[in-house]
């Protein structure tokens, strides 16, 4: 256990998650831009979950606070993971649906946000369209929401690991 004592610093476990969910937007970039696969609605409200946990974990990591305090960036980047987990699994459920069921494609995002008040944007994106049915990326028979969401319960994973761990002077500021 001696020889894992570094890697277990608060410091470094906020670093490397937030190296994963720069990795996790960088491959969603290349994707974009790349492969050209252009991002559904619900695509996108995960992009901004795993910016918002990556975000905490970021700040975690270069403020190194005492036990209180990586508590309560734990806990943030824990609501991030599981609001992400939330939207990646219900798009997940969407591309699961039998073909007759899947909900009609409706407008893009941007339209949407021109258009309809946020609160409405947001009812109307988590509802799912046609378009967030669609498998266009697989690997391991898993589809890039799949991926999504294992990537998201990982990510609260190590959120709640830093919030429940017992904290020694030591684990701060080192």
């Amino acid at each position: 256990m001696d020889l894992l004592a570094p890697f277990l610093r608060p410091r470094i476990i906020n670093a490397l998650a937030f190296l994963a969910t720069v990795v996790a937007m960088l491959f969603a970039l290349y994707l974009q831009h790349y492969q050209h696969l252009e991002p559904c609605p619900l695509c996108i409200f995960q992009r901004v979950a795993v910016m918002l946990a990556g975000l905490f974990f970021l700040i975690a990591a270069i403020h190194n606070p005492a036990s209180t305090g990586q508590r309560v960036y734990a806990a943030l980047s824990c609501l991030g993971s599981i609001g992400g987990a939330l939207i990646a699994g219900r798009h997940v459920w969407l591309q699961h649906l039998p073909a007759d069921q899947v909900p009609a494609c409706g407008p893009g995002l941007d339209y949407m946000l021109d258009v309809f008040p946020f609160q409405e944007v947001i009812a109307t994106v988590l509802r799912g369209s046609g378009e967030c049915a669609l498998v266009d990326w697989h690997w391991l028979g898993l589809s890039l929401p799949g991926w999504t969401l294992v990537m998201f319960i990982g990510l609260a994973g190590v959120s709640l690991f830093q919030l429940l761990r017992p904290y020694r002077s030591g684990d701060a500021h080192a």
